[in-house]
């Protein structure tokens, strides 16, 4: 009975979604998003770091209050939880180095701090960083502290590069989805899945802000211009197709409770 009982409390849905093509591709425009709607709200509408921040800040917490309620994945909360972190990291990021001063290479090295401190509290109390085993409210208090940190590890870095360092928004795209292919092709001859799932979700985040800069800033600033509005929607509609279908792929193949690890 003790053992059965065990098993039972050990075998729960997994939180977050299996990593497949379509969760690279909803990650990477909702880093955009992040990028863009920020600009959007503070700057294009007005509302300013600190108001657009304590708003987003807000509906953040809400989200990850749904999120937690849930019993398993489901992938409309939990992307939208997704879109939210990578807005509010974002606003971190810019608050700091527009509102306080702090400069990029500062915020950098401060959050790249911070995101390994997680990683290594999490190992030392789980000894697993997978995501694949996401079942308990301590693994997604984990999860999610080190998934906001990309978010504000990758502005720093990206925007660091692009704009402190002069490498313009189309080459730090360039580099930064050449370092995400180099670290697929090392996955694909055996490196550590774990080790290779955040070096290339870290990533994603300055590819998406950069993509974002450049389909947005102002040609003087070397961007495209196709303003803050039209690009959020657009990636917006996307991700809202992709998730309507992964929850119909979700209802007709729900996931399957996994062991632990």
């Amino acid at each position: 009975m003790g053992a059965s009982s065990d098993l039972s409390a050990r075998s729960m849905f997994n939180k977050v979604p299996e990593v497949t093509l379509v969760f690279w591709i909803i990650k990477i425009m909702a880093t955009t998003v992040g990028e863009t709607a920020a600009d959007l709200l503070s700057d294009t509408l007005g509302l300013g770091l600190v108001v657009t921040s304590w708003v987003m800040a807000a509906l953040l917490v809400l989200a990850l209050f749904v999120q937690f309620r849930t019993k398993k994945y489901v992938p409309v909360v939990y992307w939208i939880v997704v879109v939210f972190i990578s807005v509010v990291g974002t606003l971190i990021s810019d608050n700091l180095v527009d509102n306080m001063g702090v400069s990029l290479i500062t915020t950098s090295i401060i959050f790249g701090i911070a995101l390994a401190i997680v990683f290594i509290a999490w190992y030392a109390v789980e000894k697993t960083l997978s995501v694949h085993t996401i079942y308990t409210v301590r693994r997604e208090l984990f999860y999610w502290a080190a998934i906001l940190f990309t978010f504000s590890l990758g502005t720093s870095a990206g925007d660091l590069l692009s704009e402190r360092l002069g490498l313009g928004y189309p080459l730090s795209a360039l580099m930064f989805a050449a370092a995400i292919a180099i670290i697929f092709a090392a996955y694909r001859m055996g490196a550590n899945g774990v080790l290779t799932f955040w070096l290339a979700y870290i990533l994603t985040r300055p590819l998406g802000a950069s993509v974002g800069d450049l389909l947005t800033q102002d040609k003087a600033n070397g961007g495209l211009a196709l303003g803050t509005i039209p690009v959020s929607a657009v990636f917006l509609v996307i991700i809202v197709i992709l998730v309507i279908h992964l929850t119909r792929e979700e209802s007709k193949n729900p996931q399957q409770a996994v062991s632990a690890a």
